[in-house]
């Protein structure tokens, strides 16, 4: 199995980032003394410019289980290449029985994905993007995949360096 090299990225407190709940689950759990509820909140979190990340958080209330998502997802934030408002190439991505595949769109295309993809692709910043879930339907493993093509996703200027070519103008920038 072949490493995979995401571009983490530190939260930084003067960083404005912008929270999506994707999916609220309550959970219930019987014991001798009866029912016990708790809820588990799936939330990402993104600056709209380039920097996205997920994260869980359970509790017995709903604000407190989203507000624990919030923090959680602020640890697991990946920078995203950016160009024109699309991704740069084609990439897809695995996690889970999650399969997803986001390809580059035409300036004034839009978001064209499903739910939970469409908030991490917003949450990133993209504007036009064509996505597909192939798989699962899960939300959790969709966004842990669409979060993971997005880190697997590299700017032409690095594949140049890493093939040894020089680019034209019209890419730099």
């Amino acid at each position: 199995m072949s490493k995979v090299n995401v571009n983490k990225v530190k939260a930084a407190g003067d960083v404005e980032l912008k929270e999506k709940v994707v999916s609220i689950n309550r959970v219930v759990k019987t014991t001798k003394g009866g029912r016990t509820f708790s809820f588990s909140a799936l939330v990402v979190v993104g600056n709209e410019n380039g920097v996205v990340g997920q994260g869980l958080g359970k509790a017995k209330e709903v604000q407190e289980a989203i507000t624990k998502g919030i923090e959680d997802a602020k640890k697991n934030l990946v920078k995203v290449p950016i160009m024109h408002g699309t991704i740069p190439h084609d990439q897809l991505a695995k996690d889970g029985a999650a399969k997803v595949l986001i390809k580059p769109a035409a300036h004034g295309a839009g978001v064209i994905a499903g739910g939970s993809m469409r908030a991490v692709l917003e949450s990133a910043g993209i504007t036009d993007v064509l996505a597909k879930s192939l798989g699962s339907a899960n939300p959790h493993n969709v966004v842990k995949a669409t979060i993971k093509a997005l880190g697997l996703l590299r700017e032409p200027i690095q594949v140049a360096k890493t093939r040894s070519i020089k680019l034209s103008k019209v890419f730099n920038g």
